[in-house]
């Protein structure tokens, strides 16, 4: 297998699609590939942020379609066919995705499953599954209308229609966007820095952030305090409030 370059610099692994002949399609080879490589790397405390990205001409445009295309409908469900993304959008590890070119179907969905999409003035995003008689079938649309809105994501997904960078950062699916040679430093530096903050707080972060996706405000308000709460027993607590109040830079030990 030979689907990914990996680099690591300090506490940011940047990991790079590499199926140049098929535009970075997302085959359960890569999947696996990418699970393997990143499951160790999201257990090391060393670790502090993934980049994920592509080309410099294309993110990833979309699923395999060629290995799918022959299978039945009892082989997708005995399979549970894209259930392994699961995995991926689950790491503990903050994850920024620097978009160029394409993010079609399967590499729109995978964009989404990062915390923060950098995106180059010529990406472009979509779910076009329907042409193909089917649907989004790694979270697309679920994740879809929680970013941008149902009327969004309806228009996106009933007419497999394409959104350039500007619109999509307009809907609010994209974090920033950038000129096509800078999206990696930026994605890069956002990582670094997310990268020097500590996991406890980090971890706090995003799970309250998901959190207002999926309950009221009054929930999820209470969920936020008392979360807020529970990070005066870190040590990056007690480190953060004491560097702000002596007027110094901050050491985090993520615990």
């Amino acid at each position: 297998m030979n689907n990914l370059k990996t680099e690591r610099h300090g506490r940011v692994v940047t990991v790079r699609l590499h199926r140049p002949h098929v535009l970075n399609a997302l085959s359960t080879e890569l999947l696996t590939e990418l699970l393997d490589v990143l499951r160790p790397l999201d257990a090391d405390p060393e670790v502090g942020c993934f980049v994920v990205t592509g080309s410099e001409r294309v993110f990833a445009a979309g699923a395999d379609i060629k290995e799918m295309a022959g299978r039945t409908a009892v082989e997708m469900a005995a399979e549970d066919y894209f259930s392994a993304w699961e995995e991926f959008a689950g790491f503990g590890t903050p994850k920024v995705a620097a978009v160029n070119g394409h993010a079609l179907g399967g590499g729109c969905e995978l964009a989404m499953m990062c915390d923060v999409i950098i995106a180059g003035e010529s990406a472009t995003f979509g779910q076009p599954e329907i042409k193909l008689g089917v649907i989004p079938g790694i979270g697309g649309t679920q994740r879809l209308t929680r970013l941008v809105g149902r009327a969004k994501a309806m228009d996106l997904i009933l007419t497999g229609r394409t959104m350039d960078a500007h619109e999509a950062e307009r809907s609010g699916l994209v974090s920033r966007v950038v000129p096509d040679d800078q999206v990696l430093p930026t994605a890069t530096e956002a990582a670094a820095t997310i990268a020097s903050y500590g996991r406890p707080a980090l971890t706090a972060a995003r799970e309250c952030v998901d959190r207002a996706l999926e309950t009221g405000l009054r929930d999820g308000t209470l969920f936020e305090r008392r979360v807020f709460h529970a990070l005066f027993a870190t040590e990056d607590q007690t480190e953060g409030m004491n560097a702000f109040l002596e007027k110094r830079p901050a050491s985090f030990k993520g615990r």
